[in-house]
């Protein structure tokens, strides 16, 4: 797959300049991203945005042994207890802020994923971050992890985008809720929740 070494470690580098950039932007871009972990996942279709200075943001009253990993590395993995029941995974991007990764499109493992959800219905597999935390089997201890080195892979799409983005409100916040921060795959059966 890659040439020796210079190929790897270009990738690498090119991967994490991607991810320390504006987290609204890294969110617009991912979608279409192909997201594994351990082998399994697939095409990324959601994505919404946290900036530190952003009251919904874990980040904006500073680091804290629960939000360590948002002032890593870009291109680490932040992943989190919501309300105590689901593991969320968020995209480090510049220090303090992240990308909540919302959704994907099931493409590959299907049965592990089917078999950790305990569903069969594929748009039920990983539309949600809780959902696609369960199918890809993420919990804490993937925390601060580089989203592109094993067991995470994450490849961004080859060639022009053809589909168009939708954005619109972040979900499931109850502090600046009017920024439009929020990115989905047009027509895609795999989001959280329509926009």
């Amino acid at each position: 797959m890659f040439r020796r070494g210079r190929d790897l470690v270009q990738a690498l580098i090119t991967n994490r300049q991607f991810f320390a950039r504006d987290a609204c932007v890294v969110a617009r871009d991912m979608i279409g991203a192909t997201l594994l972990v351990h082998g399994v996942g697939g095409i990324v279709v959601e994505t919404e945005a946290y900036h530190a200075n952003d009251p919904a943001s874990h980040s904006f009253c500073g680091r804290t042994s629960r939000n360590s990993a948002m002032f890593g590395a870009p291109g680490s993995a932040y992943v989190y207890r919501s309300y105590g029941l689901h593991w969320c995974l968020n995209a480090v991007c510049l220090p303090g802020s992240a990308v909540l990764v919302r959704a994907i499109e099931p493409q590959s493992k299907l049965d592990l994923m089917r078999a950790n959800r305990g569903v069969d219905d594929l748009r039920l597999l990983c539309s949600g971050p809780g959902r696609l935390c369960q199918a890809l089997a993420v919990d804490a201890s993937y925390d601060g992890l580089p989203l592109d080195e094993l067991p995470f892979q994450f490849k961004l799409p080859s060639g022009a985008r053809t589909s168009s983005i939708l954005t619109g409100h972040r979900v499931g916040i109850s502090k600046a809720v009017d920024l439009e921060w929020r990115f989905g795959l047009a027509g895609s059966s795999y989001l959280s929740r329509k926009f």
